[in-house]
C-alpha cells in the first residue's frame, strides 16, 4: 500500500481552475460558472498520467487582504491546500493578463517551499501568449487550455517529474491490516486509538486539534496484526474553526491513500455532518474499505438513563425500557447516517465509547472482515454465473434500437475488487443497469465494507470491427 501525491490548483478567482481540475479527474465533478469564486470549499479527485495516480485538490479562488469574511476563509482553506501539498500549479488568466492579486498569489507560492508550475490558462487562440507573467518571476509559464485541453499534457509530465517517489510500505507491515483512524476533530479519533492499543500511546484532550502529526501504532487483537493511523491534527494553528476541519480533512486523505481499512469516527451525540460524508466520499472515490463508527455512544446512553430517572422521580414510568430506548435511538441514528452517507451503504456501522471501552471488539472485527472482503477474489466461473443470472432476471438496457450484450465478466485486481465487464458496446451501458449490477453482485458475494469498481469494456472482437467501420467510412 502506498500514498499518492497530491497535487493543489491555485490561484485567484475565476482563471479556470475548477474547469483544469475537471479536466485532471476526468470528469464534471466541480461546479463551472463564470461567476468569481463560485469553488467556496476545496474537491478532492484522483488523477492519472502515463500510468501514475495522484490526488488533485480544487482549491476556491484566493481574495486580496480587503476581500469579504467569506472569501477570506476560501482564502485561507486554499492556504492549508498549499501547506499539504507535494506540488502546485499556479494558474492566471492568459486573456485577462497579469493583475495586482496574481503578485499576492505568486508571493504565497514562493513563501510556501513547494514545487510549483505556473501555467497561463484559456489560452485558445494562437495570438495570445503567457509572456505577460514572465513579471511574477516564477519562470516561463506553461501556456494552456484546460477548456480545450491545450498544453495540459506537456504541464503535467513536468509536475509529475517533480513529485515526490512513493514506495510501498516496510516488508515488516505485511501481513498487517492498515487502518486509517479519520474524522472531524475532537470526535475521539486518539482515544479510540488509545482504547485499541491499551495505553495512552496518543495524546488524547478536549481541545481540538492535539494531534500533531499521523501516528502509525502496531497493535494485535485475535492474532491478526493492525497498524493504526491516528490522522488528527494540525501542524501549524488554525485561524478559524473551519480551517482546522478543512485541514483534517487534507490529513485523512494522506492516511486514506495509504490504508486497506478506513474506520470514519463520528460524535453520536452530533450525528453524521457534512464534514464526515466528505471524508467517507473521498474513501469511497479511492476505493479503500471503510467502517463508520458512531462513538461516543455512553453520552447517548446517559441522556437515556436522565430521562427514565426523571419520570421514575415524577411517578410515571416510561412505556419503554432504557434498552429498547437504546435500540430505538440507534435505528434513528443509522438511518440519518445512510441518508447522510448514502454513497456507503456497504459500509457496517458499529457503535463505540472510548470512555468506557465498549464496542471495540466489534470495531476491529468490522475492521477485519472489511479488509478481507477488500481483498477477495472471485473465481471467473462463479462470477460469470451470477453476472449471466442478473442479465436474465433484468434484460440490459436498449439505446436507438440497439441492446446492450453482456458476454463476460472478469475480476482484474483486489483492494477493491474490480471487475471487467465485457460487452458489445460500452456506450450502451446506462448508469442505472450499472447500478443494477452492483447491488446483485452485493447481493451474492456480500462485499460488505468494501467499494466494488465496475469497469465496461468492449469485447475485442467488437473493438476492431468498430475500428474497421471508422478506417472506411474515412476512406
Amino acid at each position: 500500500m502506498s500514498r499518492k501525491p497530491h497535487v493543489a490548483i491555485i490561484g485567484r478567482t475565476n482563471v479556470g481552475k475548477s474547469t483544469l481540475f475537471n479536466r485532471l479527474v476526468g470528469g464534471r465533478r466541480a461546479v463551472v460558472e463564470k461567476t468569481p469564486g463560485v469553488t467556496r470549499d476545496r474537491l478532492y479527485g484522483t488523477a492519472e498520467h502515463e500510468g501514475r495516480a495522484f490526488t488533485v485538490i480544487d482549491t476556491g479562488g484566493i481574495a486580496g487582504a480587503d476581500a469579504d469574511p467569506l472569501l477570506a476563509r476560501v482564502t485561507e482553506h486554499a492556504e492549508i491546500a498549499i501547506a499539504e501539498a507535494d506540488a502546485l500549479i499556479f494558474l492566471v488568466d492568459g486573456k485577462e493578463g497579469l493583475t495586482s492579486l496574481d503578485y499576492e498569489v505568486a508571493q504565497l507560492v514562493r513563501q510556501s517551499g513547494t514545487p510549483y508550475f505556473l501555467a497561463a490558462n484559456k489560452l485558445e487562440s494562437p495570438k495570445l501568449t503567457g509572456e505577460d507573467f514572465l513579471d511574477l518571476r516564477l519562470g516561463q509559464p506553461y501556456e494552456i487550455s484546460a477548456l480545450r485541453d491545450i498544453g495540459v499534457a506537456e504541464l503535467l509530465d513536468d509536475v509529475m517529474s517533480a513529485l515526490p517517489a512513493v514506495e510501498a510500505e516496510e516488508d515488516e507491515a505485511d501481513g498487517a491490516v492498515r487502518v486509517a483512524v479519520v474524522g472531524r476533530p475532537n470526535v475521539g479519533k486518539s482515544s479510540i486509538v488509545n482504547v485499541i492499543a491499551g495505553q495512552d500511546r496518543l495524546i488524547v484532550s478536549e481541545l481540538p486539534g492535539t494531534t500533531r502529526d499521523a501516528i502509525d501504532v502496531s497493535v494485535q487483537w485475535n492474532d491478526q496484526d493492525f497498524i493504526l493511523v491516528d490522522t488528527a491534527g494540525l501542524r501549524r494553528r488554525a485561524k478559524v474553526k473551519e480551517s482546522l476541519e478543512y485541514y483534517c480533512v487534507v490529513r485523512a486523505l494522506r492516511a486514506i491513500d495509504r490504508a486497506d481499512v478506513a474506520l470514519l469516527i463520528t460524535d453520536a451525540s452530533e450525528g453524521t455532518s457534512e464534514q464526515d460524508a466528505k471524508i467517507a466520499g473521498y474513501a469511497d472515490e479511492v476505493g479503500t474499505a471503510s467502517v463508520i463508527v458512531a462513538n461516543k455512544w455512553d453520552i447517548i446512553q446517559g441522556h437515556i438513563r436522565r430521562q427514565a430517572e426523571e419520570l421514575k422521580q415524577e411517578g410515571r414510568r416510561s412505556r419503554t425500557s432504557p434498552r429498547r430506548m437504546d435500540m430505538v435511538v440507534r435505528r434513528d441514528f443509522e438511518l440519518d447516517a445512510r441518508r447522510v452517507l448514502s454513497f456507503m451503504a456497504y459500509a457496517p456501522i458499529v457503535f463505540t465509547s472510548a470512555l468506557q471501552c465498549t464496542g471495540i471488539d466489534e470495531l476491529l472485527a468490522a475492521a477485519y472482515a472489511a479488509a478481507e472482503e477488500h481483498a477477495r477474489r472471485i473465481g471467473t466461473g462463479e462470477l460469470n454465473r451470477i453476472i449471466l443470472r442478473a442479465v436474465a432476471s433484468h434484460s440490459p438496457p436498449t439505446r436507438k434500437g440497439r441492446q446492450l450484450r453482456v458476454y463476460y465478466a472478469t475480476q482484474a485486481v483486489t483492494r477493491p475488487p474490480t471487475i471487467v465487464l465485457f460487452v458489445n458496446d460500452p456506450a450502451l451501458m446506462h448508469w442505472s443497469y450499472e447500478r443494477y449490477l452492483l447491488k446483485f453482485l452485493r447481493r451474492n458475494f456480500g462485499f460488505v465494507g468494501t467499494p466494488i469498481k465496475l469497469i465496461i469494456r468492449a469485447r475485442e472482437r467488437q473493438a476492431r470491427s468498430r475500428r474497421g467501420g471508422r478506417r472506411k467510412a474515412r476512406a
